[in-house]
């Protein structure tokens, strides 16, 4: 499902996954290319040789931090859509409400994989696919979903989802205005109210 399967990745010991957990915070919150790795061996409590034993560059460490998220953000919303009402309006409505919930929890500085691709824009890049990936993986699952309302529609509708859902969170690491991502899915519930089904989960 998406191009991190097709990734190379490694195997996380315990030193490993201090390091990854160490790097994505200080990714996230200053920057790929602001991090290096003398900084990240200090934070995760290891040496640069054990560092570079584990992942062999920065390079691998920014591909593990990428999946990784992605990994977490595919679960979680997964776990949304299960719960969600089966009415096809309502689970393109919890897509929202998840991204709401995760934004609280993960993204105070915006989209992970946006910030990411503001510093990372080289096709050649390994982390590269893992941050287009993700957006194609939603623009598919907008589309899927899309095509449970309105089939004769469908790329329109989930291209329309997938703008809507992606400026909210740009708008959101912005902090241009409250609650942005509330905001668009308030438009999307009066969109797919236009479709004919009208089922949708308050």
């Amino acid at each position: 499902m998406g191009a991190t399967e097709k990734l190379r990745r490694i195997s996380m010991t315990p030193a490993a996954r201090r390091v990854l957990e160490a790097a994505a915070k200080l990714f996230y919150e200053r920057g790929i290319h602001a991090v290096g790795v003398d900084l990240i061996a200090a934070e995760a409590g290891v040496t640069k040789k054990t560092l570079y034993d584990r992942f062999g560059s920065k390079e691998q460490i920014v591909v593990e931090y990428l999946a990784d998220r992605d990994e977490r953000w595919r679960a979680f919303l997964a776990q949304h859509l299960d719960a969600a009402h089966p009415a096809p309006p309502a689970r393109v409505l919890a897509v929202f409400d998840a991204s709401h919930a995760w934004a609280a929890e993960n993204n105070s500085k915006g989209c992970g994989m946006v910030n990411a691709h503001a510093e990372i824009s080289d096709p050649s890049h390994p982390a590269y696919p893992i941050i287009t990936g993700q957006k194609k993986w939603m623009l598919d699952l907008f589309t899927h979903l899309a095509g449970d309302i309105s089939p004769d529609r469908a790329g329109h509708l989930g291209r329309t989802l997938v703008l809507l859902h992606e400026g909210a969170l740009v708008a959101h690491g912005l902090n241009v205005f409250p609650d942005p991502i509330a905001h668009a899915r308030e438009h999307v519930q009066g969109l797919l109210a236009t479709t004919g089904d009208t089922t949708v989960k308050q």
